[in-house]
């Protein structure tokens, strides 16, 4: 389904929604991936997947992501197995099935691979069970869509080898994953014990009529679900607290968890009226929109919510910071001139792809987004040089007083973009700067930026530091040997009209 990639390698067994989360999320990090399912339907279902998750996650990071690695269905549970570095089951819940499966990997899998289980609800202990190698196996419970949500609940026992356990923390963290080592086994793990109190609660009060699927959706995204989403649980109730903190909130609100609030501790019967009155709900709520068009609408709301996150650096954005760190780290982009070789020609200064946020309703990059492009160049260009961009002036250091920018082509979403940049000039307090900005092979956009350096102490023009000053000379003796070039000092705007 892609191009070929080295090692290291996944076994996927089980192809479905989770399954095939985890397959595009280890094959879009670089790995080579096997996907054994008997599903006739598996390389169908399979490549929806693949196609959202190439569609949603290499934009999360302003890094490129490393070669796609090469996706393909095996016949068998050997085939799969048989060279893997990482064994990933995703097979239904039922731990006759799981154990009967885990003896047909151990017969083949390398013993040096880790076998982790996607389960919701077994305990590692269970899956342990009737294994010829029980301390290869552990669980790691993913979320869906596993290609963009980072958690996913590490559980181990005691028969699992320290330094396995440490192999699993590190191979989920170096695809992008948050993995959350529970202090120890139990029934669901944490996530879903609490995803399970509020879906019984809310079954009741469709049950109950007090309210429909889409009025329980909306308590839920309206409100404490946004505030869930960056600080979870805890820390919500902390601010709730106001200045006094945790202790007081407790005091003034723990009482009322002896009324009768919830009915946490029954369930509703899901008989065929409750059954019906749910369906015909949701059919109201959704059922214009395809699962498919219901996920890309997830994911595009997703990558917008976790970029958000990251450029604050708070919640899941702390994850893809660390992970987008790693990505550039492991594209060799340069940070400092002394890391390039050859300094005569435009230098690098961003890699990347068009993310979901970007796209305007076309479905190419909007207009905006090419000034955040070239203006994320310019930073990079400045932290080569030894500074920092600033959007104060007043504060210190170099800020745009001046931008050019040429519309040349559409980018549509996904595409891949990079941007080399040519010093022009540098004189006293004032940088001038050219961009050409590539997709597929053609230019797409240019720009010209012209930057004053202001005096950290009074915000005044002035020459830069003397180290910023010497990296700056090297660089305009290497770049005067570049040709000028045409268009500088001409804008252009989208549609192509001079200006």
């Amino acid at each position: 389904m892609s191009a070929p990639s080295p090692c290291p390698r996944a076994a996927i067994i089980g192809g479905g929604v989770i399954g095939g989360g985890w397959a595009a999320r280890f094959a879009l990090m670089g790995w080579g991936v096997a996907v054994f399912d008997p599903d006739p339907e598996a390389a169908r279902k399979l490549g929806e997947v693949l196609a959202n998750a190439r569609r949603a996650l290499p934009g999360l990071a302003d890094a490129p992501l490393p070669p796609e690695g090469r996706v393909e269905i095996v016949p068998t549970i050997s085939e799969a197995v048989r060279d893997a570095d990482w064994i990933q089951e995703s097979v239904p819940e039922r731990l006759a099935l799981k154990r009967k499966v885990y003896q047909q990997i151990q017969a083949h899998a390398p013993e040096g691979a880790v076998l982790a289980s996607s389960t919701s609800g077994f305990k590692p202990s269970e899956l342990q069970g009737c294994a010829s190698r029980p301390g290869q196996i552990i669980v790691a419970h993913p979320f869906n869509p596993v290609y963009l949500l980072p958690l996913v609940e590490l559980v181990t026992t005691d028969a699992n080898d320290p330094a396995l356990v440490e192999k699993a923390r590190a191979v989920l963290a170096s695809i992008g994953m948050h993995p959350l080592h529970l202090r120890r086994e139990i029934d669901a793990h944490i996530a879903d014990r609490l995803l399970e109190a509020v879906w019984r609660e809310a079954l009741w009060l469709v049950k109950d009529g007090i309210a429909t699927t889409g009025e329980i959706d909306d308590a839920i995204r309206m409100g404490f679900g946004l505030r869930w989403a960056q600080m979870g649980l805890f820390e919500t109730y902390r601010i709730a607290g106001g200045e006094a903190g945790m202790r007081h909130f407790l005091a003034q609100f723990g009482p009322a968890l002896k009324w009768p609030w919830t009915k946490l501790m029954d369930v509703p019967d899901l008989d065929e009226t409750l059954v019906e009155a749910i369906a015909a709900q949701s059919d109201a709520q959704s059922g214009s929109r395809s699962i498919r068009e219901l996920e890309r609408i997830r994911d595009a709301n997703l990558v917008t919510t976790l970029r958000a996150l990251k450029a604050r650096r708070w919640g899941a954005g702390e994850v893809l910071a660390r992970h987008e760190t790693m990505l550039e780290e492991a594209a060799a982009l340069p940070r400092r001139l002394d890391e390039i070789a050859d300094l005569a020609r435009p230098l690098p200064t961003l890699s990347r792809v068009v993310p979901l946020d970007w796209a305007d309703d076309s479905g190419h990059m909007g207009a905006a987004r090419y000034a955040e492009a070239f203006l994320r160049a310019t930073g990079r260009l400045l932290e080569m040089l030894g500074c920092e961009a600033s959007q104060q002036p007043q504060a210190g250091g170099y800020s745009i007083a001046e931008t050019r920018l040429r519309h040349l082509a559409e980018v549509p979403l996904g595409a891949a973009i990079a941007v080399d940049s040519q010093l022009l000039g540098a004189e006293g307090a004032r940088l001038h700067l050219f961009h050409s900005m590539r997709a597929g092979g053609r230019l797409a956009a240019t720009a010209e930026h012209i930057l004053l350096y202001r005096r950290p102490e009074d915000g005044r023009p002035a020459a830069p530091p003397a180290r910023v000053a010497a990296n700056l000379a090297n660089l305009a003796a290497a770049h005067a040997t570049l040709a000028r070039p045409e268009t500088v000092g001409e804008t252009r705007d989208a549609r192509g009209a001079g200006g």
